[in-house]
């Protein structure tokens, strides 16, 4: 198993050292030093404030802040956990992941998802209502754009004749795509044209809330791995060579402490087929987060990690 940090700027009362220059630089690098796989960033542009005051969370712009840390660091990846590809126009979406991933030397994972705040849907002129159709469509863009010289396609709400796109990024065809959501819908597009699953291990009130089945307990989320590896198999492609990343309630940590039972969660995700654990530090402060870092990679890391890092190699 390997591990993903998510900068913690979207818990409630997040020191704003964490997220001004000098203390994003530090956690990135501390996060590559502690010998996590990826630093991931989560998104929401334009949130109402009923649900900002009813439970929401502060964001940065994740591929914003994630060409940010490309400049601090050289082997960690970088993902977007989640990007909402229906709020953008692929073609613009398509440059801005192109730059992040050559100035990154093709370390972005795109982790998308299709969103769930019908608000926020209305606010940047997006449609809530076909968003399943618009993320199909941002992904067969993402991927067409820089596979031909000239790109034209009949969108949505665009016409692209003859556009094209360069520099393109450094991982051809497109950078991996993690595709979010717990319901079958998400796991047959990874299994048609993703290289991972990013589902969450929550109960029917939260899933409720975000708009996605529940998957409460380790044996259902097996059981959804399962499925989506023989989906994957009846797409010709190899389930071996897909992502599982997991965020679960195992995910926070309050203190540098582990908590009880923590390792024993971990395995039973790996053997239920998880390769990826999001790893969520404390906001309190700067250096909260950076001992908490240190202290996964002593007590965690170096026990369930099955691909260290090594010098010079994103992972």
């Amino acid at each position: 198993m390997r591990f993903t940090v998510e900068h913690p700027v979207g818990q409630p009362g997040c020191a704003p050292e964490l997220y001004g220059p000098r203390g994003l630089a530090a956690f990135a690098m501390a996060a590559e030093e502690a010998g996590f796989g990826a630093v991931a960033f989560t998104e929401h542009p334009a949130p109402s404030a009923k649900w900002y005051r009813a439970g929401g969370h502060a964001t940065l712009d994740p591929l914003a802040a994630l060409a940010f840390c490309a400049g601090a660091t050289g082997r960690i990846r970088l993902l977007t956990n989640l990007l909402v590809l229906p709020y953008y126009n692929p073609l613009a979406l398509a440059k801005t992941v192109a730059t992040v991933d050559l100035l990154a030397g093709g370390r972005l994972v795109l982790g998308a998802g299709g969103g769930y705040l019908r608000s926020e849907f209305a606010a940047v002129g997006a449609g809530f209502a076909e968003r399943g159709e618009l993320f199909d469509e941002a992904l067969e863009v993402l991927r067409g754009v820089w596979s031909a010289e000239e790109f034209s396609f009949a969108g949505r709400r665009f016409t692209a004749r003859g556009q094209v796109s360069t520099p393109g990024p450094v991982q051809r065809p497109c950078p991996p795509v993690w595709i979010g959501g717990n319901g079958r819908a998400a796991r047959r597009r990874v299994a048609r044209a993703g290289q991972g699953w990013a589902p969450l291990l929550i109960g029917e009130e939260l899933a409720a809330t975000i708009r996605t089945p529940p998957l409460a307990t380790v044996a259902e989320l097996a059981a959804a791995i399962g499925e989506l590896a023989a989906l994957t198999e009846a797409q010709g492609r190899d389930p071996a060579g897909i992502d599982v990343q997991v965020q679960s309630p195992h995910s926070d940590l309050s203190a540098r402490e582990i908590p009880a039972g923590h390792h024993e969660h971990l395995e039973e995700l790996a053997a239920a087929g998880v390769t990826w654990f999001v790893m969520r530090p404390p906001a309190t402060s700067l250096e909260a987060a950076l001992d908490a870092l240190a202290g996964y990679r002593a007590d965690v890391i170096s026990r369930h990690d099955t691909e260290p890092l090594t010098e010079g190699r994103p992972r």
